[in-house]
């Protein structure tokens, strides 16, 4: 995917930095030393291979002056930190962190270097698994992402804006769709729905944020690109930029509960029934998601109107849902 926050960067470039990271050691000779990995939508992301022959991933941020969500503020830092932070339970199949460097001496923004997994992205062979594996990588799936939710924190919300917690999880999960909402507006949005029908559709359900009391750490964007798989077994986990403390309903895991019922990954999470409360903050949390998805389309111009339009039928049916219950 193509997006202006993607901060690309040399040949030479990265040789420098991988030098930095590991102990003055070159890049190994050949075009493919250095790869860029273009699946992902916000970071520039490479695989290296160097000299003595390993293969590692470089994350790079978006420059400083690029124009981001609020919720999007340090978001590198975040990553690195619930990584090494859900290292601590090997249930939970994460790469290592080599070096992360946020001095802003040989780039001009923060990166890192990581493992490079050795098994498949999920996305790219999911059309040739049978079903039966596919259920067992689900169901595993879900045991994962209930290990990330067992780290629990002291307050809700985003570790790299501190004006986007809270002490309760109804005033940061409000913070952070009026934050989305600011975004919107600096941009220019024009939703399909007007600001103040949105905002009206979060303050009829939020009664139901009140249940939620423990800040869980909540991986918030484990989707097929962002599993890699081995042997019928998630092999790694990766993407922990948007990793917040919240309500672990506010997993990828549980929007499907609106439209495919019981899946695999619940059964794996181990949540299977769902309470009106529940489901209503289901709906809450997808919204955000279609929220985001629709504004982060007008910071990142990207080269197709996919996202757009997904996003745009995703806010239509959680906000008439919402309106209607």
């Amino acid at each position: 995917m193509e997006s202006k926050t993607k901060n690309t960067k040399t040949r030479p470039q990265i040789a420098a930095m991988a030098a930095r990271a590991f102990g003055g050691m070159a890049l190994a000779d050949g075009d493919d030393a250095v790869v860029e990995l273009k699946d992902g939508w916000f970071n520039a992301a490479y695989s290296v291979r160097l000299a003595d022959g390993r293969e590692v991933i470089l994350k790079i941020a978006p420059p400083r002056d690029a124009e981001v969500m609020l919720y999007e503020k340090n978001i590198m830092a975040t990553e690195v930190a619930a990584m090494r932070l859900v290292r601590r339970n090997p249930a939970i199949p994460v790469p290592q962190i080599y070096h992360f460097d946020d001095t802003r001496e040989l780039c001009d923004s923060d990166y890192f270097f990581m493992e490079k997994i050795a098994a498949d992205n999920l996305e790219h062979v999911k059309s040739s698994l049978s079903p039966e594996t596919q259920a067992s990588i689900d169901l595993h799936v879900g045991e994962i992402v209930r290990a990330i939710n067992g780290f629990t924190g002291t307050y809700f919300g985003y570790d790299g804006n501190p004006d986007l917690r809270a002490s309760t999880w109804r005033e940061a999960f409000t913070k952070i769709m009026e934050s989305v909402l600011e975004d919107g507006a600096r941009k220019g949005v024009a939703y399909d729905q007007g600001y103040d029908e949105i905002r009206a559709a979060v303050l009829r359900h939020a009664p139901a944020l009140e249940e939620v009391t423990t800040p869980c750490l909540v991986h918030w964007d484990i989707w097929n690109p962002n599993v890699f798989v081995k042997e019928g077994r998630v092999a790694g986990i990766i993407d922990f930029e948007r990793a917040l403390w919240a309500d672990p309903l506010m997993e990828a895991q549980f929007r499907l509960l609106a439209s495919d019922g019981i899946t695999s990954s619940m059964r794996g999470y181990g949540k299977t029934s769902f309470t009106v409360e529940e489901e209503r903050r289901c709906r809450l949390y997808s919204l955000h998601l279609a929220l985001v998805m629709n504004t982060e389309c007008y910071y990142r111009n990207y080269d197709t109107d996919s996202v757009l339009n997904l996003s745009r039928q995703w806010m239509g049916e959680h906000m008439a849902w919402l309106s209607a219950n």
